[in-house]
């Protein structure tokens, strides 16, 4: 799998707006992504030193429209990537 296939997107919320002033950023990734693809992915296109990264398999969940249409919203991983102590992704700064 190609690097820039392992990374999606980055995920922009409160919580993880907190959690980059501790190093930590998090990224919604490929189903099929590991550990090492994620680290080596996130240290070839941001340039910098990753520590750790932890996965979480999000699972599928329903949803409503109306009384009777449920719909299934996909199932999706994320990853906590955090960085060693002075590095800093500039894509989530000044946002």
């Amino acid at each position: 799998m190609h690097i820039y296939e392992v990374i999606k997107r980055p995920i922009d919320t409160e919580k993880t707006r907190a959690q980059a002033e501790y190093g930590k950023y998090t990224f919604e990734v490929d189903r099929r992504a590991n550990k090492h693809q994620v680290k080596e992915a996130v240290e070839e296109i941001f340039g910098v030193e990753v520590l750790s990264v932890n996965i979480i398999n999000v699972p599928p969940k329903k949803g409503r429209y109306g009384r009777r249409i449920v719909t299934r919203k996909p199932a999706w991983k994320k990853a906590i990537v955090t960085l060693s102590p002075g590095e800093r992704i500039d894509i989530f700064e000044g946002v």
